[in-house]
C-alpha cells in the first residue's frame, strides 16, 4: 500500500486509508499507441498493482467521445470496479476528447485534483502544466481519474495523489 503523505499528522493518517485493496479500470486513450506500446497506461497498472491494489480490466481505446464512453459504461456497472484511471486525452489538442467524454456521461467534477496535479506539475514541467486538463470525476458513483499521457504525468498523479487517497475517496462514496 501507498505510505500517507509524509506531512500528514498521525491523527490525520487514517483519513487517506490503507489495507484495503481497490479494484481499477485502467483505460489508456489513444490514436497513436498499441498496447504492446502503451508506456503510460502499463506504468498505471504497474503503479496500482504494486500498492496492493487490483486491475480489473486494461483497455486501449481511440481518442474519441464514443468509444471512451463506449468502454467505460459497461465498467462502472460491474461490482469490483470501484476506480478508474484513464490516461491520455486530457490535452488541449482537437484530439483531446477524454474530459468530454467524462463530461458527456454526466461526470461531476472535484476540482482540487486537478488543482493539485498542475500545481505539482508546475514544479516539474514549468507553465507548460496550464495546458493540462487532468480532472476527477465522478461518474456513476464512481471516480475516474483522468490524467495525461506521458508517464512523468501517471506517475505523479498515481504516487502523490491517487494512490495515497483512494481508498478514503472509495469508501467515502460508498456512505
Amino acid at each position: 500500500m501507498s505510505e500517507p503523505h509524509p506531512e500528514a499528522s498521525p491523527a490525520s493518517r487514517h483519513h487517506l486509508g490503507g489495507g484495503r485493496s481497490i479494484g481499477f479500470v485502467i483505460l489508456s486513450v489513444s490514436d497513436t499507441h498499441t498496447e504492446e506500446d502503451d508506456v503510460s497506461g502499463h506504468l498505471a497498472v504497474e503503479l496500482i498493482s504494486h500498492a496492493g491494489h487490483k486491475k480489473v480490466h486494461y483497455d486501449l481505446v481511440a481518442n474519441s467521445v464514443a468509444d471512451v464512453r463506449e468502454k467505460l459504461d459497461p465498467y462502472l456497472g460491474e461490482i469490483p470496479v470501484e476506480a478508474v484511471v484513464t490516461v491520455g486525452g486530457t490535452g488541449v489538442s482537437s484530439r483531446d476528447l477524454t474530459v468530454n467524454a467524462l463530461e458527456a456521461m454526466g461526470g461531476k467534477v472535484l476540482p482540487g485534483f486537478g488543482e493539485l496535479y498542475r500545481s505539482l506539475s508546475f514544479a516539474e514541467v514549468g507553465p507548460l502544466a496550464l495546458l493540462s486538463r487532468a480532472t476527477l470525476f465522478l461518474v456513476r458513483g464512481k471516480p475516474v481519474f483522468a490524467l495525461p499521457g506521458s508517464e512523468r504525468a501517471v506517475r505523479t498523479a498515481l504516487d502523490k495523489l491517487i494512490l495515497p487517497s483512494v481508498q478514503h475517496l472509495v469508501e467515502e462514496l460508498e456512505r
